[in-house]
């Protein structure tokens, strides 16, 4: 089957270092626009075909034809990344891309079959998700407070109004998360309008643009109301919920938040590497260990297969055999 870039001419010379291939760029476009994939895959899958056309014009000088390739070439590849020392997840990523471009071209109609469909890669060591305990996500929701209450020790000087702002919404971020179970992306992009606190929901756009309604807990609610009344107005309807500075609508941002954490994690005397989504995965483990059924947590977590939610049942399994190996006479 021929296969010409439907952006460029034949014959003109690639520029691996560019998305120079058009084929690639409709993808790339394809999951911006169809898709509603997040920034960062844009990123990764932009960056995994860049590597992968540079390499194969250093290789073969030439661009790839993506309809003549075969399994081969595709090993060439993993060798070479193996060459490289590229770790495991470093060589999935890459091969996830590819095959995710192939999809696409078979669905055009571009190639008949994919030539890396079975192509045996390193295999990711099962890693349990990490989470805090009840416990240890008490004092974190605390966390903020204790930070604003020191600033108000520092020679009996009371905290300018943006740090008490900037408290409170932060504590609010928290409860939210943990709440919710929400990604990070998820929690910048809430407006005031995804926000029923009457009846305590919340309206989500996931991953792929998939809308889901998630409860709220009272608490959460609580530390919202909490913030918003601190900021000194309801925010308007398109307004984000949580804002970067006490002036204007400039959502906050996952880095600043991602930052912020670290600081409440040290407080907390807990690891500061932890990440946001580690609060998720505190949320699916305490659901799970309190009785809620595998397929809710999955609806809540905006899953889009129940495999990708099982992860969380290894945890509390483990959990479980701990308590039967500590308490059971004959264990």
């Amino acid at each position: 089957m021929s296969q010409a870039s439907p952006d460029r001419e034949a014959g003109e010379e690639p520029k691996p270092e560019t998305v120079a291939d058009g084929w690639v760029q409709r993808f790339l476009t394809h999951l911006a626009v169809e898709k509603g994939a997040s920034a960062y895959t844009q990123r990764n899958y932009r960056q995994a075909l860049v590597e992968f056309t540079a390499y194969y014009h250093k290789a073969f000088g030439g661009e790839p034809k993506w309809s003549g390739l075969g399994r081969d070439d595709f090993r060439g590849y993993l060798r070479s990344l193996g060459r490289q020392g590229l770790g495991r997840a470093s060589t999935q990523l890459r091969f996830s891309a590819l095959r995710g471009f192939y999809r696409y071209l078979i669905r055009l109609g571009q190639v008949e079959s994919s030539p890396i469909k079975n192509l045996a890669l390193p295999k990711m060591p099962r890693r349990l998700p990490r989470f805090l305990t009840a416990e240890q996500m008490n004092g974190l929701l605390e966390a903020p407070f204790k930070v604003l209450e020191s600033r108000e020790g520092r020679g009996g000087k009371q905290p300018e109004r943006r740090q008490k702002v900037v408290c409170f919404r932060d504590v609010a971020v928290l409860e939210t998360i943990y709440s919710c179970g929400l990604r990070i992306s998820e929690l910048c992009n809430l407006r005031v309008v995804d926000l029923d606190l009457n009846s305590r929901l919340v309206r989500v756009m996931g991953k792929g643009r998939k809308e889901r309604l998630v409860p709220i807990g009272r608490q959460a609610v609580k530390a919202i109301e909490a913030y918003w009344a601190e900021l000194g107005n309801l925010p308007e309807p398109d307004a984000p919920v949580f804002r970067a500075g006490c002036r204007g609508c400039r959502p906050v941002s996952p880095r600043d938040l991602q930052l912020r954490l670290k600081r409440y994690l040290a407080v907390s005397g807990l690891d500061p590497e932890l990440t946001p989504h580690k609060l998720r995965h505190s949320f699916a483990t305490h659901l799970l260990d309190a009785g809620a059924d595998l397929r809710s947590v999955q609806e809540l977590l905006g899953h889009a297969h129940l495999v990708t939610t099982q992860v969380y049942t290894h945890v509390t399994t483990e959990r479980l055999k701990r308590v039967y190996d500590q308490a059971h006479p004959r264990a």
